[in-house]
């Protein structure tokens, strides 16, 4: 559903009252400020414009909550087969060798890290589905859910995956590939979160001026019943006796 164009409407803002033009100029332009907060962050890239990172954005979030919630589950079992002091070998899809020899508190740091980003991923992979609703129907409250869970998930996962490639070893491939994957994985998550939180600016402007849109087509038609209706001949009483007079 797309919202219906405003192209050939009358300005909101064409009017002014005696008060409005009494204003000094620097306080017309202290009004104007906008707080750096309700600012778009991206406008376009790589030549897309915001609704169409966006749409993206939702789909790359779905991917990486999936893909998270994989890893995790992954890490969670080799770090539990890895307990201190114990090896295991296995054979399944790959080959591995699990020895763990480190501090068994960040062991359990490295599995409370695997647990909270598997239950951060559940949390992104339903709020991405509610994101490419609202997308689709253009629903800008729908896509709060989203901006607050990808801020705390690419926010966590930062601390998380910088964590991680301090305390494990990086002579073996798998934490390599894991710390690449996260600092790629880290700047599209605030990429896509800017685009997504810049539509999301653009909506709720758009249904602002729709709606002072809708109160002011109101207003003129309440005033216009209002004119009609006063437009009878009055005495100055108010009042017309049409009544005979006795004779």
């Amino acid at each position: 559903m797309h919202r219906a164009p405003s192209i050939g409407t009358p300005s909101i803002y064409s009017h002014t009252t005696t008060r409005s033009t009494g204003l000094r100029s620097s306080k017309s332009v202290k009004s104007l400020h906008i707080p750096w907060y309700k600012r778009p962050m991206v406008t376009n890239l790589f030549g897309f414009d915001i609704q169409r990172l966006s749409l993206f954005t939702s789909i790359y979030s779905i991917f990486l909550s999936i893909f998270t919630m994989g890893i995790s589950c992954f890490d969670i079992y080799c770090l539990d087969e890895a307990a201190p002091g114990s090896t295991h070998y296995g054979y399944y899809i790959i080959s591995f060798d699990f020895v763990y020899v480190g501090n068994k508190h960040v062991r359990n740091a490295l599995i409370a890290i695997a647990v909270f980003s598997m239950m951060g991923g559940m949390a992104l992979f339903v709020t991405s589905i509610m994101l490419l609703n609202a997308l689709r129907n253009e629903y800008e409250r729908k896509m709060i859910p989203w901006l607050i869970c990808m801020l705390v998930f690419a926010s966590w996962r930062l601390l998380a995956f910088l964590f991680c490639a301090v305390v494990n070893d990086m002579i073996f491939a798998y934490n390599i590939i894991m710390t690449l994957f996260w600092i790629v994985f880290t700047i599209f998550n605030y990429i896509g979160w800017a685009a997504v939180y810049s539509l999301f600016l653009e909506l709720s402007d758009l249904t602002k001026l729709e709606d002072l849109a809708h109160l002011r087509m109101g207003t003129m038609t309440s005033l216009a019943t209002q004119s009609m209706a006063g437009s009878r001949p009055t005495t100055p009483h108010s009042t017309t006796s049409t009544v005979p007079l006795p004779s």
